[in-house]
């Protein structure tokens, strides 16, 4: 293919916060030429989004980028106390307390990690420096036009100027242009695209990060407070820091007014009165923001698949359960994968259809979520209902004016911890997520009674990696590399039974048409010894996991040369879990599983699960493999 003049791009991404990043970071890795911009001439230095969920950690050590961010020491919250009036006179008491990812999430990291935005954004902007990468500041886009027609292959024309200086101008050429610019989307608003407004109620909030001296006990701990006076919610953070929260007004108010601003000493003053009667002082403020939270949904997050939108200009809401960066992150991931699946020669262009049903979805969950939430905590105590709520794991003050079991807000709290942990995201089926509606359907090899679910992510499990003993996460041994991860379950190592399955397995992925050979790296033949995840093919990664003691595994002996290949991504499923206390083969009992037969899972580069089947002798499991690809990978 003749090299592009240097104007043209893969895509063009425009906003460097968390959606933009993490486009940019994984396309990026995945070798495409980039133009990001950001109208900022600096990373965010304080303020904005600050929580990043149990399941957002595991994406991000799954990238190689948890230890920086933890680096920073950020404040992790394992409890959630709640706060209301009590019985007798004013004030407020501890009502409960309640895990912030209880245990029946099977999280790796229980708590939710604390940290600034700025340096966030600082670790995603080092990593896509290592990949050459830059972001161009302060930039901004001026215009942009898309059409197939007239140059199929770069249809997406981008004008872009500096944002100090109008005269420095550039016009660039692109595959794709993606919107990550916030609520207030220049690309969004060009291309006509309305925002819906789920609710009319609005609130206004003050925000403030400092450093407070205080005499309230919970400081360190993530709380909400109800009092007569108001609402606050108080996040720890790092370097001693805290974030409060602070309701200033409500449109339920009598002289209620979007815009109405507060000075710092006001909404200190403010908060001093909710926390009665504990003390509070600052120390030093470091950020501090006024501002309205309106519910909105973008009614589209593309109109030709060319020219995308992520992150706040698709959905607004208030920032109180800690959602925007997690879900920006994921539109993403969703959008970044597809796009290297196209652009790779994998897959149809059609699966870039899949993103907005399966983001916006999302995005319809949250703000379901979030609106009753934002009320509940916004409400006064004595408007809170009554309804009944369990109170198991929860810590009850015989004080309280309303107990913990009565309280509406900490029930909503509790019934959307697996959503807002990110563990409760789920995809519908699609081309991509297998239902009884997909071609593979017909296939006799489709698993029953397993406990994964299509378009739910792959379950958690510890096993033992046989080359070398170590023993590790299974789901985090195939890294983000944009690949389909294929999970031989492969049961028994020494049924003659299961070695015939795993040899037909072998041989139907060896066949020169199948879905796996005929992606097969063109570099192949100098591919390093030492290459791990992708010696064949950039879109398939295969692991194996016999459900056996590892002293009984021998690789040679036991895989056929195309599965031995992948020696480092064999393991012995031989480790004790307390959710299955009484399996012989932990991992292969939690994705239901029978120990002696195993199965095969394919899981979407995002860490879905895309589809599920046995692992039988014969052709059928590679025939059920072939129609599950077959419904979106180009022919």
């Amino acid at each position: 293919m003749a090299t592009q003049p240097d104007n043209y791009y893969d895509i063009v991404i425009v906003g460097a916060g968390p959606v933009g990043l993490m486009l940019s970071t994984c396309l990026s890795r995945w070798g495409y030429k980039i133009k990001h911009i950001d109208n900022r001439p600096e990373p965010t230095a304080t303020g904005r989004a600050d929580g990043i969920q149990p399941r957002s950690l595991d994406l991000l050590r799954n990238m190689g980028l948890k230890s920086a961010i933890m680096a920073h020491k950020p404040a992790r919250v394992y409890e959630v106390a709640f706060w209301d009036p009590p019985k007798t006179g004013g004030g407020i008491v501890r009502t409960g307390t309640w895990p912030s990812c209880p245990d029946f999430i099977d999280a790796r990291y229980p708590f939710t990690t604390l940290l600034h935005q700025g340096l966030i954004e600082r670790v995603f902007i080092a990593d896509l420096e290592k990949n050459g990468t830059q972001i161009q500041r302060p930039w901004t886009i001026t215009g942009f036009t898309s059409d197939e027609k007239a140059d199929p292959e770069y249809p997406v024309t981008v004008q872009l100027a500096h944002v100090d200086d109008s005269s420095k101008t550039e016009t660039v050429k692109a595959k794709y242009l993606f919107g990550g610019e916030g609520a207030r989307s220049f690309i969004r608003d060009q291309l006509k695209i309305g925002i819906t407004h789920k609710d009319p109620i609005s609130y206004v909030w003050g925000v403030m990060d400092g450093v407070v001296k205080t005499d309230f006990p919970d400081m360190k701990m993530k709380c909400t407070i109800h009092s007569e006076h108001g609402s606050i919610m108080v996040i720890p953070r790092e370097d001693n820091m805290v974030r409060l929260y602070i309701q200033i007004a409500s449109s339920t108010d009598p002289d209620f007014h979007p815009r109405k601003t507060a000075t710092e000493e006001e909404v200190q003053a403010h908060a001093k009165r909710i926390l009665a009667p504990y003390s509070i002082e600052w120390e030093r403020v470091e950020w501090y923001s006024v501002y309205p939270i309106g519910q909105g949904i973008s009614d589209k997050y593309t109109l030709d698949h060319r020219v995308f939108l992520g992150g706040d200009a698709c959905h607004t809401h208030s920032p109180k359960a800690g959602q925007g960066m997690n879900t920006a992150f994921l539109d993403a991931l969703n959008l970044a994968w597809k796009i290297h699946a196209v652009e790779g020669g994998l897959a149809e262009r059609h699966i870039l259809e899949t993103y907005e049903p399966e983001r916006k979805d999302v995005a319809e969950t949250l703000l379901a979520f979030d609106n009753k939430y934002a009320k509940l905590f916004s409400q006064r105590p004595d408007a809170a209902s009554t309804a009944q709520a369990t109170a198991s794991g929860t810590h009850v003050n015989p004080d309280a004016k309303q107990s913990a079991e009565e309280n509406e807000f900490i029930k909503t709290f509790k019934e959307s911890c697996e959503f807002t942990s990110g563990y409760g995201v789920f995809y519908k089926p699609n081309a991509l997520n297998y239902s009884p509606a997909h071609p593979a359907a017909s296939a006799p090899a489709t698993a029953e009674n397993t406990k994964l679910v299509p378009g739910r992510l792959f379950i958690n499990s510890t096993v033992t990696r046989v080359v070398d003993a170590n023993v590790v996460h299974l789901e985090q041994e195939i890294p983000l590399n944009g690949a389909f991860r294929l999970f031989i379950f492969a049961g028994s190592v020494s049924s003659a039974a299961q070695q015939s399955a795993l040899k037909s397995l072998a041989a139907g992925l060896a066949k020169p048409d199948s879905f796996y050979s005929r992606f097969q790296r063109k570099d192949i033949a100098s591919v390093s010894h030492h290459e791990r995840h992708n010696p064949h093919s950039k879109f398939f990664t295969l692991a194996t996991v016999f459900a056996a003691k590892r002293t009984e595994v021998e690789i040679s002996r036991d895989l056929p040369e195309l599965l031995a290949r992948y020696r480092d991504n064999v393991y012995a499923d031989d480790r004790w879990d307390r959710r299955v206390p009484d399996a012989k083969a932990a991992a292969h009992a939690k994705m239901g599983f029978d120990q002696e037969k195993g199965g095969v899972v394919v899981v979407r580069p995002d860490g879905y699960v895309g589809f599920v089947c046995k692992l039988d002798e014969g052709d059928k499991t590679v025939e059920a493999l072939e129609k599950y690809f077959g419904a979106f990978l180009k022919q």
